[in-house]
């Protein structure tokens, strides 16, 4: 099992990663951040992705859509913004939100190694 800062620092570890949060969906505070810098404020980018999160569960919700969020990709010029809600049961409630830099990153290998880093994540 890997601690949080552990899991932050593996996640910095993927090829073109810019910053990695790990985000309370509840109130929208980042329990831990590694990265960023001022042109990404993973803080800023925490509370706002919550509200990300928030939406997508109201609307399953509203569909009648059952299981859970594997993970919500937001795709820009320039960035690749992954969510991925936690569902371990000590990571009930939590997301790990990753901006990578789309010149660099290899998307698929991203979201394959948020999932593993998940399973081994210890909150």
């Amino acid at each position: 099992m890997a601690s949080t800062d552990i899991a932050l620092k593996e996640a910095m570890a993927i090829e073109g990663a810019l910053g990695v949060a790990l985000v309370d969906v509840n109130s929208g505070l980042a329990l831990g951040t590694l990265g960023g810098g001022t042109d990404l404020d993973l803080n800023a980018a925490a509370a706002g992705n919550t509200d990300v999160v928030r939406a997508k569960q109201r609307t399953m919700e509203m569909l009648g859509i059952t299981g859970a969020i594997d993970d919500i990709l937001i795709t820009l010029s320039g960035q690749y913004h992954i969510i991925r809600p936690l569902t371990s049961r000590s990571g009930g409630g939590l997301f790990l939100y990753l901006a990578l830099d789309r010149k660099r990153a290899n998307l698929a290998m991203a979201r394959r190694m948020l999932q593993q880093l998940e399973g081994k994540l210890e909150v």
